[in-house]
């Protein structure tokens, strides 16, 4: 019997040892973090760059401008790469007066000639909605043909210049003359002027309005720049012109400075023929250039050269639009502007009286200018600047520039 409940009292006390190890074990993970937290822990502890991402979240790399601009040139026919180089009427593709919408002519032109921007006068303004689906219809022919939108301006400055704010068709504000604008010597003001024109512009499908004026008005007797401009004084209209840039960029349309070198100056109305200005280089970088360079600094994608005689600069008496010395030297290599030069109108007096349609395209092409505002006759413009790519008077690379140019500044703003 002794043996017996020894033999009993050894297997309880085993038993006990037993279920005391397995309680203590089963108390243990009971208070510890399951195995899948503590990984979850261990990865939130980590830096977040070593934190795998999945292939599907990963950003993809986003294509260059320069890289879908050369793409786009590499695609485009030589014809198609001329037409970009052209800004023109409707009308001038319809061959039709005072079109005012884009119907079987003016879409079949434009696919034969897919210019590279449509201007707007106001006999081309006639309702909200026509307006708007007029500039829908272009940018779904050139999308189409080009895969890019064209641009679409009017001149819309404000005051004795304005071809939407002056239509009683539009519930729009006419922010008046720059003058009083500048009167006010306030720059805040010339910046809301910015904001409301470039409000309503986006919103009827514009993406450039050929604004702001940037001469200073040195010759009180000028009666063509006159109450357009801010001012006499060039530090107060710089102010100004660079204020009216950021309010029209920050409402998805772009600047056209105008009229370079300077307007200012003159006494005559290149409308009607050559108008002169009776200054230096020195007085230019002194005075005029001011403003231009405050607007290009601002951001300013285009600069409008205008028809005008320097003849202390250039003994050729030729106008300025024309002039390597005004397009290439000074305002692209000296003033370092990167955006796209273009021509006042082709159709004034200025050229139309001494020049034809195609020797003015070209020449001012060949002097640096990238698009070529409303030729008097748009087809012998096109077909004389088209001869004279093929024949080598106008270069390659002067070609690719202008379309570099041009292409660079429509991708950076497509989608606005």
């Amino acid at each position: 019997m002794g043996a017996s409940c020894l033999l009993v009292l050894c297997l309880l006390f085993m038993s006990l040892l037993i279920f005391s190890i397995y309680q203590e074990k089963t108390q243990k993970e009971e208070n510890s973090p399951p195995k899948e937290q503590e990984n979850l822990d261990v990865l939130e502890e980590q830096p977040e760059e070593d934190v795998p991402q999945r292939k599907e979240d990963t950003p993809q790399p986003k294509e260059s401008v320069s890289k879908k601009v050369e793409e786009l040139i590499e695609r485009m026919t030589v014809e198609q790469k001329v037409a970009q180089l052209f800004f023109v009427l409707p009308d001038s593709l319809s061959q039709v007066s005072q079109t005012t919408q884009v119907g079987e002519l003016t879409a079949s032109a434009f696919g034969q000639y897919p210019v590279g921007g449509i201007v707007y006068m106001e006999n081309q303004i006639l309702s909200e909605e026509q307006l708007t689906d007029m500039n829908q219809e272009f940018c779904r022919l050139s999308q189409e043909i080009l895969g890019v939108d064209p641009f679409l301006a009017v001149d819309e400055e404000g005051g004795s210049v304005t071809r939407i704010a002056g239509n009683p068709a539009f519930p729009v504000t006419d922010v008046g003359d720059m003058a009083d604008v500048g009167s006010t010597r306030d720059p805040n003001q010339a910046y809301q002027v910015g904001v409301t024109l470039g409000t309503y512009l986006h919103q009827y499908g514009f993406n450039l309005d050929f604004a702001p004026v940037a001469d200073v008005l040195t010759n009180p007797s000028n009666t063509v720049v006159s109450r357009r401009s801010f001012g006499s004084e060039p530090e107060l209209v710089a102010d100004m012109v660079a204020a009216e840039v950021r309010g029209l960029g920050e409402n998805s349309i772009r600047s056209a400075l105008k009229h370079f070198p300077g307007h200012g100056a003159t006494a005559e109305d290149s409308h009607e023929g050559f108008a002169y200005a009776n200054r230096s280089l020195e007085q230019l970088r002194s005075c005029e250039l001011l403003p231009f360079q405050a607007g290009i600094d601002a951001g300013a994608d285009f600069v409008m050269v205008g028809h005008l005689c320097y003849p202390q600069i250039d003994e050729s008496g030729e106008p300025a639009s024309i002039s390597s010395w005004a397009v290439t030297q000074l305002l692209k290599e000296e003033m370092g502007f990167t955006g796209v030069a273009i021509t006042d109108a082709m159709n004034m007096g200025a050229i139309a009286n001494h020049y034809s349609s195609a020797e003015a395209a070209v020449r001012a092409v060949q002097a640096g200018i990238d698009m070529i505002l409303m030729p008097a006759d748009f087809i012998s413009a096109y077909n004389g600047v088209l001869e004279a790519v093929n024949n080598g008077s106008i270069s390659q690379e002067r070609l690719n520039d202008a379309l570099t140019r041009i292409l660079t500044v429509k991708l950076e703003g497509q989608g606005d």
